[in-house]
């Protein structure tokens, strides 16, 4: 199954919240979405970067909620990217095998990111059981 549409993302720098994650002096932000199209939902979660500027890192964990070709539930994404010179570089996100509900119990799949002159969509390639 296939969905596509554009998203908001709200990205706010979070302090560390023990010695350790300070002495690491990774970036740690807080991710708050809103989908459109195909997925009607909200996305919050966290993402953790080391680098500046035009090269580095991130990963992310993300909970998304809403509708999917109206289907409602919810589901968490993985994400995972290189920057190199400004390029993301094997760039992933992907279903957490397991972490659907509701309706979306089951979902697999993964997901691409697309900025077009400043603006994300997405394309969301999915499996649902008995679709």
């Amino acid at each position: 199954m296939h969905a596509t549409g554009n998203f908001e993302v709200k990205v706010q720098p979070q302090a560390a919240d023990n010695p350790q994650a300070a002495a690491a002096g990774l970036g740690r932000l807080s991710l708050d979405k809103r989908f459109h199209g195909d997925l009607e939902a909200t996305g919050q979660g966290e993402m953790l970067a080391a680098g500046d500027g035009p090269c580095g890192a991130y990963v992310a964990m993300e909970k998304i909620s809403g509708t999917l070709h109206g289907r409602s539930g919810s589901f968490v994404l993985v994400h995972r990217a290189l920057m190199v010179d400004g390029t993301p570089q094997e760039w992933t996100v992907a279903v957490v095998p397991g972490s659907g509900s509701g309706e979306l119990a089951g979902i697999g799949g993964s997901l691409a990111i697309i900025q077009v002159d400043g603006k994300h969509h997405y394309d969301f390639s999915y499996t649902l059981p008995g679709h």
